[in-house]
């Protein structure tokens, strides 16, 4: 074989798919952190670690209405008509009583203390009188204003919480890396936290390329396709936890691609691209970002991977700030796979999250499916839990190209691309979708 057959017979080979995220991932970098309020913080990941610098609860509190009293008091002598077994009704119908010298409500703030044969009228939240170890819920009991009549003896340390038992200050809230949750919200307020350093929510902005196209709300003609991927890609990049923003259609014009490029660097984190990708005669954005000039690579480096479906990808940087740009196929299957495979990683990866990819199972196949050699493909499926524990999943008809299938999957089974026949029964990965249903 001469030099030049090898040259391009080393072209015609497909990149791995884990080669080429490595080499696209380590391009990256996380956005540099901001000092957010904490109600601004949801939906973002944190930037380093988070320490309680307050005890929760702040202090000994009652856990539900009732009455605040001292335990030897119900399980002792009987002061005032004798006393129910702890935890159940006395069955001669026997109570404790005792004085009731004071409410305390969730605002009250002023100490007080209980002597013997005394308890408080306690609601849920408020300060635990010194020397009180049990609450005794209010349905329990006559419900008394001066005195109460208790029928049933909780155990000692029911119906309060005492400072610091949920968490001592100290406590690690959250590493780095962390999805700001509303229940973590929760938790950072409740532990006296007002401000957090969090990555920004990457700002994504979606481009459509073609002639073709034509906006939604018409059916497609001969000569005209109705754009679906920028809007489904742009749901995509919300769905990621973005800042999603979708331009609209980008017609095959050289200089009007370059200029939109351009003006949309001054407004995002990462540009994603949908169409011309390939190497045909209309595939104008693979033509324009890779063309060298002065001797120079262009700014975005097409790539044919090992990938089914859409095997063109490419990745590179526009404008003068070098914003990260991801180039997807123009097949809305193999664009919405793409996504997932490429851009949603970068995503997470530019908002410091961890980790980057989808959570994965391995689940047994639940009919035999075949696969083309020498790529990995994801293919749309049901994934569900077993009784005995583990998984199943079952393939979706109409293979990855059908939009239907991906719509209705709740997981993308992978095979990897030695694999040209998957038997049922036997058992394979899955990557979970995070699908709200």
């Amino acid at each position: 074989m001469t030099a030049t057959a090898d040259a391009e017979a080393a072209e015609n080979e497909l990149t791995p798919l884990a080669e080429y995220l490595g080499s696209v991932l380590r391009r990256l970098r996380a956005l540099p952190p901001l000092d957010l309020d904490l109600t601004q913080a949801y939906g973002n990941v944190l930037a380093e670690d988070v320490v309680a610098p307050h005890a929760y609860p702040a202090f000994d509190q009652a856990a539900v209405d009732g009455y605040a009293a001292r335990w030897e008091d119900l399980v002792g002598s009987g002061r005032g008509g004798g006393y129910a077994p702890a935890g159940s009704r006395n069955p001669q119908n026997r109570t404790v009583r005792l004085n009731v010298v004071g409410d305390l409500g969730a605002a009250s703030w002023r100490p007080v203390r209980l002597t013997p044969g005394a308890c408080f009228s306690v609601a849920a939240g408020a300060p635990l009188p010194i020397a009180a170890d049990v609450v005794v819920p209010v349905e329990w009991t006559d419900q008394g204003m001066a005195a109460v009549e208790i029928y049933r003896v909780p155990k000692r340390g029911y119906g309060l919480r005492r400072a610091g038992e949920e968490l001592p200050a100290g406590t690690l809230l959250a590493r780095a890396g962390t999805y700001v949750s509303p229940a973590l919200v929760a938790v950072l307020a409740a532990t006296g936290i007002g401000h957090v350093v969090v990555r920004p929510s990457p700002r994504v902005v979606v481009v459509a390329t073609g002639d073709e196209l034509v906006d939604v709300g018409r059916g497609s003609q001969p000569g005209q396709v109705v754009d679906a991927n920028s809007h489904a890609l742009t749901a995509a990049a919300a769905e990621a936890g973005a800042l999603a923003y979708r331009v609209g259609i980008c017609d095959d014009d050289p200089e009007g691609l370059r200029g939109l490029l351009e003006d949309q660097t001054l407004r995002a984190d990462l540009i994603i691209t949908t169409g011309g990708t390939g190497t045909g005669p209309g595939d104008m954005v693979r033509r324009i970002l890779s063309r060298r000039e002065g001797g120079r690579a262009g700014p975005v480096t097409f790539t044919d991977v090992a990938l089914y479906p859409g095997a063109a990808l490419g990745f590179g940087t526009v404008g003068a700030e070098e914003v990260p740009v991801v180039c997807l196929p123009g097949e809305p299957g193999a664009a919405l796979i793409g996504f997932e495979v490429l851009a949603r990683p970068a995503i997470n990866l530019l908002a410091g999250a961890e980790p980057v990819f989808r959570p994965s199972v391995r689940a047994h196949l639940l009919e035999t499916i075949t696969s083309p050699g020498g790529l990995r493909e994801f293919r749309p499926a049901h994934v569900a839990e077993r009784r005995g524990g583990g998984y199943t999943v079952q393939p979706l008809s109409g293979g990855p190209y059908t939009l239907s299938g991906l719509a209705e999957a709740n997981g993308l089974l992978v095979l990897g691309e030695r694999v040209t026949t998957a038997a049922a029964g036997s058992t394979v990965d899955v990557l979970l979708l995070d699908r709200r249903r």
